[in-house]
């Protein structure tokens, strides 16, 4: 009587394949459980995820994930924002500079240098400045006294910023310290007009925006600056 030769391996190939699928599953569990918990780490690391990671967490568990929000911890949370640069103020300006002979006219003695600017004015609050009496809780209200907003710097750009014409005298060698005094002066402008434009008032502004999306994603519901 012959012998079916092919009755083996029809047995081993499904024994195989469960196994193939089995493995896939294993991972495919694996992955997504690693995915979830990376998507938990990162709502928990941004302040306006916080109360719903409490949520998931509670409805998981049973227990409830609790936020410090003591006085030390809020102070602690505001300092880490250190050196916070609220606006930019940008600005195109027309900057001369010259140098002129008591005696001789212009044409012959002087030096005028005509130079298109483009800078920026970088201002904020430095929140390392906070002190533990500027932040005043009560249950679920907060009252801050933010640190002054200051001008940061003022910077000229280079790429975009060239002399536009320049004029020396026939008797007179041209001066090379007066590019650099126009620069100067330019960075005193600049800052004139930021400040006037109302630079530090914006800077205020919006940190205490900033301040209060931090607190609010702490669990406050009443958020007061004096």
């Amino acid at each position: 009587m012959p012998l079916d030769s092919d009755a083996g391996p029809r047995s081993a190939k499904p024994l195989r394949s469960y196994a193939v699928v089995v493995f896939a599953l294993i991972i495919g569990l694996f992955l997504g459980v690693l995915s979830v918990g990376s998507i938990g780490w990162v709502m928990l690391a941004g302040n306006s995820g916080q109360a719903l990671l409490s949520h998931v967490w509670s409805a998981v568990t049973g227990r409830t994930l609790s936020i410090d929000v003591s006085q030390p911890t809020v102070v602690d949370r505001i300092q880490r924002l250190q050196r916070l640069e609220t606006v930019v103020y940008t600005v195109d300006k027309i900057v001369t500079g010259a140098k002129e002979n008591p005696i001789f006219p212009d044409f012959l003695a002087g030096d005028r240098l005509l130079m298109l600017v483009h800078g920026e004015v970088v201002a904020g609050i430095d929140f390392t400045d906070l002190k533990p009496g500027d932040v005043r809780l009560n249950g679920k209200q907060i009252q801050l006294h933010l640190p002054a907003p200051q001008v940061f710097r003022t910077r000229i750009d280079s790429a975009k910023t060239r002399v536009y014409s320049r004029q020396t005298g026939l008797l007179v060698p041209t001066d090379p310290n007066l590019e650099t005094q126009v620069r100067q002066e330019a960075e005193r402008q600049l800052q004139e007009a930021a400040m006037a434009d109302g630079i530090l008032r914006t800077a205020q502004q919006n940190a205490a925006s900033t301040i209060r999306s931090l607190l609010q994603g702490l669990g406050f519901e009443k958020i007061d600056f004096d």
